[in-house]
């Protein structure tokens, strides 16, 4: 079987899909599948790169008017095509011919488009932009959604059958475990990763600490948090920035926990990150956090309630060493499923599925 992979636009540097193309093709080849991974190249992004200003829309020509013609070239020769990023459900219409499967992330673009979320509005030319990728999403044949809250939103907004739309858990995108570096910070802390995206929820984890220090004085434990962060830093918060997997390891492995009260996700990989390398996870009890984190997390109910959620943290900080340990064993347990060969074979499944 020979499968074309579709992956991102570099240019947009959205990490997370740039992991899972490289995991998955990875996971692919091991299982003997024949594989070729195609992207648009930059063109037009040459002259400048990014996600925002001049750059998006010069990305825009690389990616729909320039890719399509190379797409349709290049699928005629596969049995199967997998477009990895609903964001680039615009292409589907290029490989309808072709058996196809479009992987959708989460739908959380598109529901702000269409006003779900009031507090993250979307300008006129984002709306036009998430309606054309609604319409594409509509028009594939074969859908992996990677949870099944992701699913549910891709039912109730296309109107597939749900013969159509399965669920295809992420795998990890690097083999975490507990690190032997020494720790990134001589206090202890708490961690948060995800960056400053509002459904991230990163101002709760800030504000959380804040009151966590006017609780507990000086034996509060900082916090660090990864990607970039606006303004200054308030008293006792670090930003590790970017950090890379190595880095990203070390701290996991020495948090007292990761404070992960996300108000929505596609699935969540710092859950599984953090319970491979032994740290103790805080979510949100909703669907993809509790999908994802099973039986293995400690849950907050209201992740916008500082006062619930500063009680959650101190909940765990005063558990007995040998309850946070069976929490750490849970988590070790739970992060084990969500393998990339696990997501690789779930993958052939589907594409023996469309290609017959």
């Amino acid at each position: 079987m020979k499968v074309l992979l579709v992956a991102n636009y570099r240019n947009d540097r959205q990490e997370s899909m740039l992991r899972f193309a490289d995991a998955l093709e990875n996971a692919l080849r091991a299982l003997q599948i024949d594989v070729t991974v195609c992207r648009p190249e930059p063109c037009f992004g040459r002259i400048k790169s990014g996600a925002h200003g001049i750059a998006k829309w010069l990305g825009y020509i690389d990616k729909f008017l320039l890719f399509p013609r190379r797409l349709r070239r290049m699928a005629a020769a596969f049995d199967v095509v997998h477009v990895l990023d609903h964001s680039n459900a615009l292409f589907i219409p290029h490989v309808a011919d072709r058996p196809h499967v479009l992987t959708c992330n989460d739908m959380i673009a598109v529901r702000s488009a269409l006003g779900e979320f009031p507090s993250n509005p979307v300008g006129i030319s984002g709306r036009r932009l998430q309606s054309l990728i609604l319409t594409g999403v509509k028009k594939a044949r074969r859908i992996a959604c990677i949870s099944e809250a992701t699913r549910q939103d891709v039912l109730r907004l296309t109107g597939h059958a749900s013969d159509r739309v399965s669920v295809v858990f992420m795998g990890q995108n690097h083999p975490y475990r507990p690190s032997a570096r020494p720790r990134p910070s001589e206090k202890p802390y708490l961690l948060h990763v995800g960056g400053g995206a509002w459904y991230k929820n990163r101002d709760s984890v800030v504000k959380m600490h804040a009151e966590l220090r006017r609780r507990r004085g000086a034996v509060a434990p900082d916090l660090w948090v990864t990607g970039a962060f606006d303004g200054p830093l308030p008293s006792g918060v670090h930003c590790a920035g970017l950090a890379d997997n190595p880095t990203l390891e070390a701290f996991y492995t020495h948090a007292e926990a990761l404070v992960f009260p996300s108000l929505i996700e596609g699935f969540g990989w710092p859950i599984i990150e953090a319970q491979a390398c032994g740290c103790p996870v805080i979510t949100t009890r909703q669907k993809p956090m509790t999908e994802v984190a099973g039986d293995a997390a400690v849950f907050v109910n209201d992740p916008l309630d500082v006062n619930a959620l500063t009680d959650v943290v101190e909940g765990l900080l005063q558990m007995p060493g040998d309850e946070r340990e069976a929490v750490r064993t849970a988590g070790w347990t739970n992060a084990a499923l969500f393998t990339a060969e696990r997501m690789a074979r779930d993958y052939v499944e589907i594409y023996r599925e469309v290609a017959s």
